[in-house]
């Protein structure tokens, strides 16, 4: 039976996607919607014979989902669309309500419509995996202990508030209808393929053109940062092992300063693209944004000892990988750094 993924022409989504593709011969099918963040050449890749297919739709909208849901007839939902850059969502928070809050609603519903005719051993075999944030539990401080699965709920965002309410939501499905939901609460992720408004590629992108690198603040906020490989191994564990109704955090054990990871990331740079002057010498401080949170960590240690699952990759070998990606993929990246994105960064941070 097929699995069914939302929002995988994205960063996390597609990256999924490659990993069902190249470990399952069972089928998979994307629906995105293909926003801004969307890219279908994050799937032009999967091999000729990936048992994969591609819906343009739009999970806000309940005739598309239920009428895929009864075409596909999923064994699974794994659910990774969403609106996610903060800097957007202060901006203006409608698109992450509508999106996040609204689309996970009609999601649930539409699941919650198509196993009502299926057969008891069809409804206790299905799985809605919500693909969540470490975000929703707020901001950390220095000495504080890492986020767990009991952690209080404290979003600082509006992009936080929105997935907060998206995990509420997920919970009222399963206690109320009893939809076999797992949430996952990840890290910051990075690796091939994200958008360049991600602190990582972004600062790529930028330092590959010999533009400044805006780092918010005085670039000491920590997050733990997590292979976006990693990410989609421990998924794959959610999917196959996770108990319905049942959280479970993921973290890259990759706790750092964003100055002292945008310092590695230019001395990988440096190491694969020497320039003259180093990389480091771009960087800019620039003003912090609104309410931005201090410290994210990540225990994962329930997601190890029942699932068996641990992050593969280490952070300085993982952002050299990172790197190595996008110096040999200067046109996917070029193609998204014109038009609309660049008037995009213009705004946000400067020439």
């Amino acid at each position: 039976m097929p699995i069914l993924v939302t929002g995988g022409a994205g960063f996390i989504g597609s990256a999924f996607v490659h990993a069902w593709c190249t470990q399952s011969p069972e089928p998979i099918v994307t629906l995105d919607l293909l926003t801004y963040a969307g890219n279908l050449d994050n799937l032009a890749t999967l091999p000729a014979a990936a048992p994969h297919r591609f819906v343009r739709g739009d999970v806000r909208d309940p005739g598309t989902v239920r009428h895929l849901l009864d075409e596909v007839q999923p064994r699974a939902v794994v659910h990774f669309a969403a609106e996610t850059h903060v800097d957007r969502s202060i901006k203006g928070a409608d698109a992450f309500v509508s999106t996040n809050v609204g689309g996970t609603a009609c999601l649930l519903q539409a699941c919650t419509d198509h196993l009502s005719d299926r057969s008891p051993a069809e409804r206790r075999r299905f799985r809605f995996v919500h693909v969540s944030t470490d975000e929703v539990f707020g901001s950390l401080g220095p000495d504080e202990p890492a986020f767990h699965r009991a952690s209080h709920y404290r979003p600082n965002s509006p992009y936080a508030a929105s997935k907060a309410a998206a995990d509420h939501l997920v919970r009222a499905w399963h206690v109320t209808h009893g939809l076999p939901t797992i949430t996952t609460h990840c890290s910051n992720n990075y690796g091939p393929r994200q958008f360049p408004e991600k602190l990582i590629p972004l600062c790529i992108a930028r330092a590959t053109a010999g533009e400044t690198i805006p780092i918010y603040g005085d670039g000491c906020q920590v997050r733990d940062w997590l292979h976006v490989d990693d990410h989609c191994t421990a998924l794959r564990a959610v999917l196959d092992r996770g108990v319905p109704g049942s959280t479970y955090l993921v973290g890259g054990h990759g706790e750092c300063a964003n100055i002292d990871l945008v310092r590695s990331l230019c001395g990988a740079l440096d190491e694969a693209r020497p320039t003259g002057a180093p990389h480091a010498s771009l960087i800019r401080f620039v003003t912090d944004r609104p309410g931005h949170d201090r410290r994210y960590a990540i225990d994962a240690s329930s997601t190890r000892d029942e699932l068996g699952w641990v992050p593969r990759h280490s952070l300085t070998d993982g952002l050299r990988e990172t790197v190595r990606w996008y110096l040999a993929n200067e046109v996917w990246l070029e193609r998204i750094r014109s038009g609309a994105y660049a008037s995009w960064v213009r705004e946000q941070y400067g020439p």
